[in-house]
């Protein structure tokens, strides 16, 4: 039995933590620490899980000795806090990604952990989303042959919450640039288009970021200014193209726990697999989507704690993409800004 204790109980505890845990015989969720100021008014969330024994108290968490893990999931700035306090009791953490603010925070995490023989790990669980899955799936089979290119997006359409501020790189594109790096791992050189249409040098609504691999190009492209339904990855090998849309995520429900779905989805949003084979004949498929499951890292999570398995996400991906991230603020920053006259007006 794995037994787990979350520092925090925002969104990410409630709809992408727990409700896929709870079908796991072997894990088990004990605690939930929350900050008194927390929970003033919002304190009948709690009782959808009348298992989980709340706490505003964190050493009713770093002292208990049945708690194998510690889930950190608070703002990116308390997570090295958080993180540190939990190894120092002698705990294995799981950081929500971000992974901190800063690189070197991640570097000293890490550090502590090795010190401590302990395992500290980012939560990047969107390695296990259905499209991103069959993704991987197509390009482990090799029907696409040699890989050409691979575009993958992650947009929206908001540019009216478009405000001042670099939070698109840590709240979406941190996703899809870990998915680059755990297929491909350090690129060997990476081109930054990351700006703001209607902030320039203050804000990072708009990001395209290239990752070359040899004759490979990875594109990572997120916005809050697309419209139109746009595939979630395009492939181009030099036998055949694949596409898929985005899988999508499970309904929020405001007035209890979230139920998540793991039927396979219907086959209208299937991937498109266009190839041919070694004697030049064409094949036009549909290919089943993977079900999407985080629950699964932490079956690979719970393999590196109790029987010393590699950890699924390892610690030179965390710090690459960590880089990656700092380097497009940085290119977002140098942008021109313009006076009043030039800039976009919302």
């Amino acid at each position: 039995m794995l037994t787990i204790a979350f520092i925090g109980f925002g969104n990410s505890v409630v709809n992408y933590h727990l409700p896929y845990i709870e079908r796991r015989s072997n894990i088990r969720v004990k605690s939930i620490f929350r900050r008194e100021e927390d929970r003033i008014g919002d304190t009948d969330r709690e009782n959808w899980y009348p298992s989980i024994h709340f706490t505003t108290t964190l050493q009713d968490v770093l002292q208990d000795s049945e708690i194998d893990l510690i889930v950190v999931s608070t703002h990116v700035d308390s997570h090295a806090h958080y993180a540190k306090l939990a190894l120092k009791a002698g705990k294995h953490v799981l950081v929500e990604k971000p992974f901190t603010s800063l690189v070197e925070e991640t570097e000293e995490i890490f550090a502590i952990a090795k010190e401590k023989n302990l395992i500290a790990m980012s939560n990047q669980n969107r390695r296990y989303d259905g499209d991103f899955l069959t993704l991987k799936k197509i390009i482990e089979s090799g029907v696409l042959g040699n890989i050409i290119e691979i575009q993958s997006h992650y947009n929206y359409f908001r540019p009216d919450s478009i405000t001042p501020g670099f939070g698109l790189l840590h709240g979406l594109a941190v996703h899809t640039i870990d998915q680059i790096i755990s297929l491909f791992g350090e690129p060997e050189s990476t081109h930054y288009d990351v700006r703001s249409i209607y902030y320039p040098g203050e804000s990072d609504d708009y990001i395209d970021i290239d990752f070359r691999y040899g004759m490979l190009k990875a594109t990572v492209k997120c916005s809050l200014s697309v419209k139109i339904d746009h595939p979630k990855f395009i492939v181009h090998g030099d036998k055949g193209s694949f596409l898929k849309y985005s899988s999508g995520h499970q309904k929020k429900n405001p007035h209890g726990p979230t139920v998540v779905s793991f039927d396979q989805e219907e086959e209208s949003n299937w991937g498109t697999l266009i190839y041919e084979d070694e004697n030049g004949k064409e094949y036009h498929e549909s290919v089943p989507s993977e079900v999407t499951d985080y629950a699964m890292l932490y079956e690979d999570l719970y393999k590196a704690i109790l029987d010393a398995s590699e950890k699924p996400v390892k610690d030179e991906e965390v710090i690459t993409v960590m880089r990656i991230m700092e380097n497009g603020i940085a290119a977002a920053k140098k942008n021109i800004k313009y006076n009043s006259k030039q800039r976009w007006m919302k």
